[in-house]
């Protein structure tokens, strides 16, 4: 048998199959649209709890993984961060003699388990993902390369960020903001439960006023509580944008890769 036998047309094209992404966007006129194509969703962990007091809702999981294909869909490309809270954090560890250090691991898997939930949610509605982590356990995930990251992106994966940092004493805020930068993000989402930023927290205050958009500087000087420092100093210096808007609502991410003003817009 000759070696012109694997350059035949039919063995080439069975290669071609073999490299081409699972999943390719068609161009549409809403790609066009889109004012944030490529964006990095932070979402706490306690955001999965819905109305139970531990755990993942599974009304919840669908609600997100809807919202994210949606996205998918416009052509935006999607990397999430997701906290742990709902299942475990470092603080509940003092009291419990586990050493601080060893209780902020024990937060990262908890984001692990959120982010194979979330994956699983996402691939039973046909949305190809990768979950990467900051901590390598590659049975059940990738370790976090930046370069692969961007690829997956590129080729219409839904990338899931786990494990925070991979260091312990910094919050999945910094994870996020890391990432966000490390991806050449446009805006950070940071989905939460109120509808944007505020004097007071708005669930305790009913006279507390909430913000259109902010700056930096601005939010400093107000002491309001956006993201942890290290994550708002991070993009502050990189002049990466940030949204907080009310991630039940279902039309609210929709609405902000379109560009329209939902939340509290962080910038300059």
């Amino acid at each position: 048998m000759s070696y012109r036998h694997f350059s035949s047309p039919l063995f080439f094209n069975f290669a071609a199959a073999i490299e081409k992404p699972p999943f390719h966007i068609q161009p549409t006129a809403a790609m066009s649209k889109l004012k944030y194509k490529r964006i990095l969703l932070k979402l706490s962990g306690e955001s999965l709890m819905g109305q139970q007091k531990f755990g993942i809702s599974a009304d919840m999981l669908q609600h997100y993984a809807q919202q994210i294909k949606e996205l998918q869909q416009m052509g935006a490309e999607v990397a999430v961060v997701i906290g742990g809270g709902n299942i475990f954090r470092g603080i509940q560890s003092e009291g419990a003699g586990i050493e601080s250090v060893t209780g902020d691991y024990m937060g990262m898997l908890a984001t692990v388990i959120n982010g194979l939930a979330l994956q699983s949610a996402l691939e039973s509605l046909g949305i190809y993902t990768r979950m990467m982590t900051a901590l390598k356990m590659e049975s059940i995930a990738e370790p976090y390369i930046r370069r692969r990251a961007i690829r997956h992106l590129e080729k219409g994966r839904v990338v899931i960020c786990a494990a925070g940092t991979g260091n312990p004493f910094f919050t999945t805020d910094s994870a996020a903001a890391l990432r966000a930068n490390e991806i050449g993000a446009e805006v950070i989402l940071k989905g939460t439960r109120v509808d944007g930023i505020y004097t007071a927290d708005p669930e305790k205050d009913p006279k507390a006023i909430k913000f259109d958009k902010l700056t930096f500087a601005k939010v400093i000087s107000l002491g309001l509580n956006v993201m942890d420092m290290t994550a708002f100093t991070l993009c502050q210096e990189n002049n990466m944008p940030i949204i907080v808007f009310d991630i039940n609502h279902p039309d609210n991410l929709r609405r902000i890769v379109l560009g329209e003003e939902v939340g509290t817009l962080v910038e300059g």
